[in-house]
């Protein structure tokens, strides 16, 4: 059966098929849970069929999840937000405690931007401006410490920096807490960027240089 409104609603319900398949992929990944992973691959079959629906049209976004793609790095993104202090915004992690900047994951068909404000305001409840590319940093050879399966995944992380402009102080229930931290006397922080990397963040910003890995 094909879905007869093409405005705006039609699109929209593409959207929310592709975000599903999305969730289904990174569940399948992750979950240890045999009754998890089941339900994830049904909803992932269901979805499928439902795509069926939108072959009458062009999408701009192709349906990645009928073939199998190029593998290519996983592509994250990290924002330095400064306040008038000097002092850099960081966020607490509900997994473990530590600190980071905030950021994640891009999601698919985000453009980088989009991708870092929405981690941003979901993370750190914030609102920024002067948003700029601080550069971008291969992950992959530096992760000396793989604990899991999924370390070994090559990786890319889009850094930015920004100043603050407005903060809400609500987020999700991945972060504990948010703060603003002396530069020089930073909390533990977490293990999704090494040491090194996050010195050499700082001192881009500072400088006002670029990180080209």
């Amino acid at each position: 059966m094909k879905l007869k409104n093409k405005g705006e609603k039609y699109f929209n319900f593409y959207d929310y098929v592709i975000k599903v398949l999305s969730i289904c992929k990174i569940g399948k990944i992750y979950s240890t849970d045999p009754y998890a992973i089941e339900n994830y691959t049904e909803l992932e079959k269901l979805s499928m069929k439902m795509l069926g629906n939108f072959d009458e049209l062009a999408f701009d976004k192709p349906n990645i999840f009928l073939r199998n793609v190029y593998p290519t790095p996983s592509i994250s993104c990290r924002c330095l937000i400064f306040n008038d202090k000097g002092e850099v915004l960081l966020v607490q992690e509900s997994s473990d405690g530590t600190y980071s900047f905030p950021g994640g994951w891009c999601d698919l068909y985000d453009s980088p931007s989009e991708a870092i404000l929405k981690e941003i305001e979901q993370e750190a409840g914030a609102e920024v401006e002067n948003l700029s590319l601080l550069g971008i940093i291969n992950e992959t050879p530096l992760r000396k410490d793989m604990k899991h399966e999924w370390d070994s995944v090559p990786s890319y992380a889009l850094l930015f920096k920004a100043r603050v402009k407005k903060m809400s102080g609500e987020h999700t229930h991945e972060t504990n807490d948010i703060g603003f931290f002396d530069i020089n006397n930073l909390p533990k922080m977490s293990r999704k960027m090494v040491d090194e990397d996050i010195k050499r963040a700082i001192t881009a910003a500072l400088n006002n240089e670029m990180i080209v890995d």
